[in-house]
């Protein structure tokens, strides 16, 4: 089987979806399963009717927008009367539904269960549209396939669960399912993560020993560069496994960390290909001796930087890192870059959670702390070291690193 992931740029309007059975039928439609991201900005917007039911402001009104984008999409798509305009209105029916019930004050569980219907109602529509186009398929619920444990919003998953009921799949069908979400013991919503579609399609492809997956993107492949934030940057043709995954890691949005694991075990080729282009070659990520070596730049933005002294001008030893580490996985904050001294600790944090100031207030009970937020985090990767001049220019740094030929700086 192959398998295809299909983000939301590619599928935020109703020429999208078009555009989908277009790249398909360069691609072929058969033996595949879709993952499909939500449409365009819904996942925002469905953050957004999270926030406001937990500050008690007009999250309906809110939820009605949203419903109103996704009819309007499926007018392009459909005739008046197809029945997914009332599969839609039961999707918003079901967040409504669950927020006037709920009583529980956690945020996390709170926002699995509501931002998963995105994901829901864009991989329905897709199904009932390449359904009457005549590319043929089943729509699954990710949830009763990809098992996990309950940690909300980054959750982790259960892979001998999740393989067997995967494996159960009859893999000479075509498939469309949903990115982003599984579900626990006890059948509630769990995301996995922030763009963890991703995640998803490796999660597919690993259990169905697929022959290859692809990313459909709104850029050539994997570039040395953002090209919305760096000048002339160019297409890398081929990397290995390990180069994704530290480009993963430093910031480069166009892979999600958690994707290449899976794949990597089972050496299973992965491609980043434009949706807009589909017939064009992409990146190859694999076990591959042409791996490009090639400058390649990623600035990860919104971290904040931490600063950690003894009080007593004492070793930063094995005791405090242990302390600091175990409040920042407490705090579920990522650590993109560190660096220590004999009595203080430099990190750059990545806060998708918003816990920076709890964690600072409890690291100050021990500790000297600093914190600067909104701080970008600027690396280089296979950097070609004699020429470092070049990246300090209108910069103002506040820690900088080389390893190998690998340069990173923080800056304010």
């Amino acid at each position: 089987m192959k398998v295809y992931k299909f983000g939301g740029a590619s599928v935020k309007d109703a020429e999208g979806v078009k555009n989908v059975a277009l790249v398909l039928e360069t691609q072929g439609f058969e033996k595949c399963l879709l993952v499909v991201s939500a449409m365009g900005k819904t996942t925002n917007a469905l953050e957004k009717v999270v926030e406001f039911y937990f500050k008690k402001q007009d999250y309906q009104a809110e939820i009605e927008l949203i419903k109103k984008n996704h009819i309007d999409i499926a007018k392009g798509l459909f005739s008046e009367n197809h029945p997914v305009f009332g599969e839609i209105s039961l999707f918003f029916d079901d967040i409504d539904s669950f927020l006037r019930r709920n009583k529980s004050p956690n945020y996390n569980f709170v926002y699995d269960q509501v931002v998963s219907c995105g994901e829901m109602i864009s991989s329905k529509i897709l199904s009932e549209y390449l359904n009457d186009i005549q590319f043929f398929n089943h729509w699954l619920d990710a949830r009763d396939y990809i098992k996990t444990d309950s940690n909300y919003r980054e959750g982790i998953v259960n892979w001998q669960e999740t393989e067997q009921n995967i494996s159960k799949l009859d893999k000479i069908n075509c498939y469309v399912t949903q990115g982003f979400i599984g579900s626990e013991s006890n059948n509630f919503t769990v995301t996995l993560g922030r763009e963890g579609s991703d995640y998803t399609a490796a999660i597919f492809a690993y259990c169905l020993n697929a022959d290859e997956m692809t990313i459909w993107k709104d850029v050539p492949g994997v570039m040395t560069g953002d090209p919305r934030k760096f000048e002339n940057v160019e297409l890398l043709s081929h990397i290995s496994y390990e180069e994704a995954i530290e480009m993963a890691y430093y910031g480069a949005s166009v892979i999600h960390p958690k994707t290449l694991q899976p794949l990597k075990q089972k050496n299973i080729p992965f491609f980043v290909k434009s949706f807009v282009e589909p017939k064009k070659p992409g990146t190859k990520v694999g076990n591959s001796e042409e791996n490009e070596l090639i400058e390649s730049y990623i600035l990860k933005e919104n971290q904040t930087l931490l600063n950690v002294e003894t009080r007593d001008f004492s070793f930063i030893a094995e005791d405090h890192m242990s302390l600091i580490f175990t409040l920042l996985a407490k705090y579920k904050i990522k650590v993109s870059l560190m660096q220590n001294s004999a009595i203080s600790l430099a990190l750059c944090l990545e806060d998708k959670f918003g816990n920076a100031n709890q964690l600072n207030e409890e690291l100050q009970q021990s500790f000297i702390t600093q914190m600067t937020k909104n701080v970008s985090l600027f690396t280089v990767r296979n950097a070609e070291l004699e020429k470092l001049d070049q990246f300090y220019k209108d910069k103002k740094v506040l820690l900088e690193q080389i390893s190998k030929k690998t340069f990173q700086m923080v800056t304010a």
